[in-house]
């Protein structure tokens, strides 16, 4: 997997201050994506063991709140075999992070074992890590710039945790 930017004191991808990680690839294409560059998974560089210990060591401070994975699409089915093993390390050495994930993908989709474009033998392990997913494609006819966390008011923003929970997609506080 290849990574087009981590930013280590992000403010706009979750609450808190977080590091935040730009991966590489995306199928989507949306129209007006803020990010158009990292529809290549070849953009950037490579996610290694260098970049990991950076981001773990990043996710020690105290004032960082937790870690946002977001593109490009993490939760295209190549990202995903590298972002389990990564998240596997973070819930290990930073159990007390906040772990948020924006994908194009939605909740159902991902859910879908028959939905191969997207759902592997990860998806259920990296769910079951995060806290938050902002899931949906950007929409440009539906962009809103009154919410906080999401770009298009199709977009919602999940608490992963309460949805595992209750069997159906519930919205987090955040939603906005």
């Amino acid at each position: 997997m290849n990574y087009g930017k981590i930013y280590y004191a992000d403010v706009a991808n979750g609450v808190g201050i977080r590091t935040a990680l730009f991966v590489s690839g995306c199928t989507h294409h949306c129209k007006g994506c803020f990010n158009p560059d990292t529809w290549d998974f070849n953009y950037g560089d490579p996610f290694t063991e260098v970049e990991e210990n950076e981001i773990i060591e990043s996710l020690k401070a105290a004032y960082v709140a937790g870690l946002t994975i977001l593109g490009g699409e993490p939760m295209e089915v190549v990202n995903q075999a590298v972002i389990r093993p990564f998240l596997e390390r973070v819930k290990k050495e930073c159990p007390d992070k906040t772990i948020w994930i924006y994908s194009g993908y939605t909740w159902e989709e991902l859910t879908d074992e028959n939905n191969k474009r997207c759902h592997s033998e990860d998806t259920q392990k990296i769910l079951e890590m995060i806290d938050i997913l902002v899931d949906g494609e950007f929409v440009l006819a539906q962009k809103n710039l009154m919410h906080r966390f999401k770009g298009s008011t199709n977009q919602r923003v999940l608490d992963v945790k309460k949805t595992l929970e209750s069997g159906t997609p519930t919205i987090s506080e955040y939603n906005g």
